[in-house]
């Protein structure tokens, strides 16, 4: 993801309901999110290192322990060869089966998910997994100096994009999303008693969208077979 608290807004739920099955998730942050907040008081080197706090608390509300930075550049992010190449490191080094990111395309529907950060993280994801992680002529550096050998991703789940068809039902998730989002609260604590309201209005909406049961709750993905 690109920023720290983007992986609660879209998929916490999502991300707490694997964790309860077993399944061992990493989290990957591209920025450290220095240029979020709304204080002027706090610089922007404190900023991130608060928000790279925020987010090892967030994780953990969904059960995730390892969290990494890669520490590229809040509000400038490119789709770069370097970007690349960093995330496509850290997919050798996981070696995942799911890789979940932000989508590369424009939503117009709703546009907050479209962030150009957002957008440029999703594309170095997606190019990282195929072709980057899986050739081990892409990079060969990751080969012959770290010894990390090539690695085949199966499929690559994307948030926030234009063409949701995957809906996961996180009703039972829902109160450690709140808590996973109450942990950025550089970002979040101006929004008081609203965010799980808002949350709701959300989720609710993706569930009618999915065709799920009346007063259930769901983040939506677009999977992408990458096998």
């Amino acid at each position: 993801m690109a920023h720290p608290d983007d992986v609660d807004f879209g998929s916490a739920g999502t991300v707490a309901g694997w964790t309860d099955r077993g399944i061992e998730v990493t989290y990957l942050m591209v920025t450290d999110g220095d240029a979020g907040g709304f204080d002027d008081g706090v610089t922007r080197e404190e900023m991130a290192a608060l928000r790279r706090d925020e987010q090892r608390a967030a994780a953990k509300c969904a059960g995730v322990t390892d969290v990494r930075f890669l520490g590229h550049p809040d509000g400038r992010l490119e789709a770069t060869l370097d970007l690349r190449r960093d995330i496509a490191r850290v997919i050798r080094q996981v070696r995942p089966d799911r890789v979940l990111t932000q989508s590369p395309e424009r939503n117009y529907v709703r546009i907050a998910p479209s962030h150009p950060d957002h957008r440029a993280a999703g594309a170095a994801a997606l190019d990282a997994v195929y072709p980057d992680a899986r050739n081990p002529y892409a990079f060969p550096e990751l080969l012959a100096e770290e010894g990390l050998e090539a690695w085949t991703v199966r499929e690559v789940w994307l948030s926030g994009g234009p063409a949701p068809e995957h809906y996961v039902d996180v009703t039972g998730q829902f109160d450690r999303k709140v808590a996973a989002l109450r942990a950025h609260a550089s970002q979040t604590g101006h929004m008081g008693d609203g965010l799980p309201e808002m949350l709701r209005g959300w989720l609710s909406g993706n569930a009618r969208a999915g065709g799920l049961p009346e007063g259930r709750l769901a983040e939506v993905f677009q999977v992408v077979d990458t096998a």
